[in-house]
């Protein structure tokens, strides 16, 4: 059993910048994609960006890249999302999301093992 604990969320300004932690405790943490979705009220959770186990291949979806990086601290267990040029419409909460052993597109498009309990993010304009 993993868990997941997201931190970071808050509000900021349009163009401003965020950085969201998730640590993980309870596994072998190189053996997953680690993924951050978001959801907002009325609108499906979507996936944002994604990190395989050792770090060294990132996806990320089309309406974030150049703005969001994800990266990873397998030593510390914990998965950071950088967060800049925040736009209004990247308002949601923020769910980090983990998968043993599989490819970033296999989380991204079947959905984590285990989720975090997410943290707010608003982006004022």
């Amino acid at each position: 059993q993993v868990q997941l604990v997201e931190s970071g969320g808050g509000l900021v300004q349009a163009g401003g910048s965020l950085r969201l932690a998730c640590a993980a405790s309870g596994g072998t943490f190189s053996d997953y994609a680690i993924g951050w979705f978001r959801q907002s009220p009325g609108k499906k959770r979507e996936f944002v960006i994604g990190i395989s186990g050792s770090g060294g291949s990132t996806v990320s979806a089309d309406s974030v890249k150049g703005r969001f990086t994800i990266s990873r601290d397998n030593a510390k267990n914990t998965v950071y999302l950088q967060m800049d040029s925040l736009k209004p419409e990247d308002t949601a909460a923020y769910y980090c999301a983990a998968r043993k052993a599989v490819p970033i597109s296999t989380l991204r498009n079947n959905g984590p093992d285990y989720w975090g309990q997410g943290t707010q993010v608003t982006v004022s304009s």
